[in-house]
């Protein structure tokens, strides 16, 4: 840290930068649900016409100003933009923009994601309940010790190799779901194979035929001990976030086997959002409201595809429940009819489909592992305690 100096962070960032565009023009417009939590990348976004909001360009840093999502881990790189292009998003966004010659906007990122920024934000944020906001000249004056531009460059360029991986996983396995379903609908709607005619000697049944669907515990009925090193519990919130994080909650590590959720397992949120997903965020411990999806006849790509099949109906059924928390019964899942293939079509179905659900899991749990390198990184390497040069050495 011998060249790093204090500085406050207006030094660094140009916060919420003027930028200009046409009243009632169309532009890119980025909602605040299109950030995923503690995700660098913009998920979504929509052509919308321009009345104000947030102005920003590529290589811009967005930043929640509100609660609780700032709280939650909504901070985004801007990369959706054409060259020169403008965009636009809610009010509630901290835009930040690296200034030229004195900071890159890859670190800028990172900064705003490290707990430097981050936790100064959240402790400075004021208003009612529910609606408080980052003040934003505390934000302007906060003081840390910043490397170089040089080292600059260094961190965020190191840091970002780690996130374009995790978004190629991304891009690839989503890439890999559209393939899976289509093979899905011409086998198993479609008939395609067949010159759409279902074979005469197919089955049909239930999703309770081809699998078993377990409820996960009320898991504050089972804490770990004193001195124990307990698992996470999957939740819904967990299941959607893909990951479990140090507001969950554990659990003992002693439950029953069949309790515990392991890397490629199918789980299924009945209650709440309905979701059906690959657990990809090692060992937890099944929380009710879940559904652990297995089967000791049938493969997983089998059980995870009709799952998928009916999870559009699913939703409908638990929306039309009078209840603040909508929720399928297991008689949903008698209700639902699959087809059972014969064997030498079953055998050739699995031979298309397995393979794609298994890169799909192997690309996730890399991300995973991928993600928690990075998480170790770059705190030490926004504070000096560690340098790029010394991961160089490590390897």
């Amino acid at each position: 840290m011998e060249n790093w100096k204090l500085v406050r962070a207006v030094d660094l960032i140009d916060f919420n930068p003027r930028e200009s565009i046409p009243k009632g023009s169309m532009a890119k417009k980025v909602a605040m649900e299109s950030l995923q939590p503690f995700t660098r990348d913009i998920s979504t976004y929509e052509f919308a016409s321009f009345n104000g909001g947030s102005k920003f360009r590529n290589g811009d840093t967005l930043m929640a100003r509100i609660t609780p999502c700032l709280e939650n881990g909504k901070t985004a790189q801007v990369n959706i933009l054409d060259d020169g292009e403008i965009g636009f998003g809610s009010t509630e966004f901290i835009v930040l923009r690296a200034k030229p010659g004195e900071s890159d906007e890859n670190y800028i990122y990172y900064l705003a994601m490290s707990p430097i920024l981050r936790d100064k934000a959240i402790k400075s944020m004021v208003g009612s309940s529910g609606r408080q906001r980052v003040q934003q000249s505390v934000l302007n004056d906060t003081e840390f010790f910043a490397p170089p531009l040089e080292e600059q460059i260094e961190i965020g360029r190191t840091l970002r190799a780690l996130d374009d991986k995790i978004a190629s996983n991304t891009q690839i396995n989503h890439h890999l779901e559209q393939v899976a379903q289509a093979i899905f609908k011409s086998w198993f709607v479609d008939f395609n194979p067949f010159n759409g005619i279902m074979p005469d000697d197919w089955k049909t049944g239930s999703l309770l035929d081809i699998a078993d669907y377990l409820n996960g515990l009320a898991m504050q009925r089972f804490r770990p001990s004193e001195g124990e090193i307990g698992f996470p519990v999957l939740k819904i919130k967990e299941l959607r976030q893909g990951v479990c994080d140090s507001s969950s909650e554990l659990c003992s590590p002693h439950i029953r086997s069949d309790y515990i959720v392991h890397d490629g397992d199918v789980v299924f949120s009945w209650s709440g959002s309905l979701l059906v997903d690959f657990w990809c965020g090692g060992d937890c411990g099944l929380n009710q409201h879940l559904f652990k999806v297995t089967s000791v006849k049938y493969d997983k790509w089998f059980y995870y595809g009709w799952t998928c099949h009916h999870l559009d109906r699913f939703i409908a059924m638990a929306a039309d429940k009078a209840t603040t928390m909508g929720h399928i019964k297991r008689e949903a899942l008698e209700n639902a009819e699959i087809l059972i293939p014969n064997d030498k079509d079953y055998a050739a179905i699995g031979k298309l489909l397995a393979p794609l659900y298994e890169q799909i899991i192997i690309n996730r749990v890399e991300s995973r592992k991928l993600a928690l390198l990075r998480d170790s990184l770059f705190p030490r390497l926004m504070s000096g305690e560690l340098s790029v040069a010394d991961i160089g050495d490590a390897k």
